[in-house]
């Protein structure tokens, strides 16, 4: 009888349990796209937040303009604060870094809808940088060393460069997480930090950088005289714009096809290139992650042992 009656407790705990999400689920399209319920449109806190809302607030009035609905911005503190905002509803779409997603559609079924281009490239590598005074001069001087990384759900600021230094057996003295890639490179600049790891893509067609040093080169006009690569992670597929579970289908197609539009667009071109130098977006699907669940399970750092 205990036994039954167990059961029936965890069988009334599972249907509670499914009948809360769906309505949560319910709750969250009820008029989406409303002024009163607009579609929530969430952004990683990768660069400074200022211009990240900049782009996405141009993003959202294109996509206001093309399909009808209405849209809100927003940049939260952290990776992690968008892929649970996405679990709970309160985000829409989510363009959201590679690792990112992967926590995001195994915690919360997101799909992705795009990935990312650069200079014509759908991948990027992570770098690992310091001081060129610093006397470090490859990956393996790292031991013993303060490093900065970016945010704990960045792929190539913090998951792959970390894989490699497991890999190599390398024991950092102190890591820290500095909240984004220029923040982490600002570490080593500053001198607060040995060594940053951060996003690399190859030079464009100038010959000009565009990794993560390229962002401080307003303020901090000799950050390429200062600060050098000394190493690089694998290849990694390119970042993604998300849509969260249950969005109905009709706002989906409507706001995939204006996304496509937007992109390809003068306007669309401009504005990405300032938000996260995007020059482009292609339709994915998860298939085109599962190398990098590949990569994490061969260094131990799968995705269910790391959402923990």
């Amino acid at each position: 009888m205990r036994f039954k009656a167990i059961v029936l407790i965890m069988l009334l705990f599972g249907l509670f349990a499914c009948n809360s999400k769906q309505d949560r689920e319910d709750k969250a399209n009820r008029d989406l796209g409303s002024k009163k319920n607009p579609i929530k449109m969430y952004f990683v806190p990768s660069l400074e937040a200022g211009k990240v809302v900049a782009s996405g607030e141009a993003i959202a009035a294109f996509l206001q303009a093309e399909t009808g609905y209405y849209f809100k911005v927003a940049v939260p503190t952290s990776y992690a604060a968008v892929i649970e905002a996405i679990g709970a509803y309160q985000a829409d779409i989510a363009w959201l870094p590679t690792f990112a997603y992967i926590l995001a559609n195994d915690k919360y079924d997101a799909q992705v809808k795009f990935m990312t281009k650069r200079n014509g490239l759908n991948k990027y590598r992570g770098q690992f940088v310091t001081r060129i005074d610093s006397g470090i001069k490859s990956i393996d001087d790292i031991a013993g060393k303060i490093v900065s990384y970016t945010d704990a759900a960045s792929t190539s600021g913090y998951i792959y460069p970390s894989a490699v230094l497991k890999q190599k057996g390398i024991e950092p003295k102190t890591v820290v997480f500095a909240g984004g890639h220029p923040q982490a490179i600002l570490d080593v600049y500053s001198g607060k930090s040995d060594v940053a790891c951060s996003y690399w893509s190859p030079p464009d067609s100038t010959g000009k950088p565009k990794d993560a040093r390229e962002k401080l080169l307003e303020t901090h006009p000799d950050v390429l005289e200062k600060i050098a690569i000394i190493g690089f992670t694998d290849w990694i597929p390119n970042d993604t714009v998300s849509y969260r579970k249950g969005l109905p289908k009709e706002i989906d197609q409507k706001v995939t096809a204006a996304l496509s539009k937007f992109a390809s667009s003068p306007k669309g071109v401009a504005t990405l290139m300032s938000l996260y130098d995007i020059d482009g977006l292609t339709p994915a699907t998860d298939k085109d992650y599962q190398v990098v669940r590949d990569a994490l399970k061969l260094t131990g750092m799968d995705p269910e042992t790391l959402q923990k």
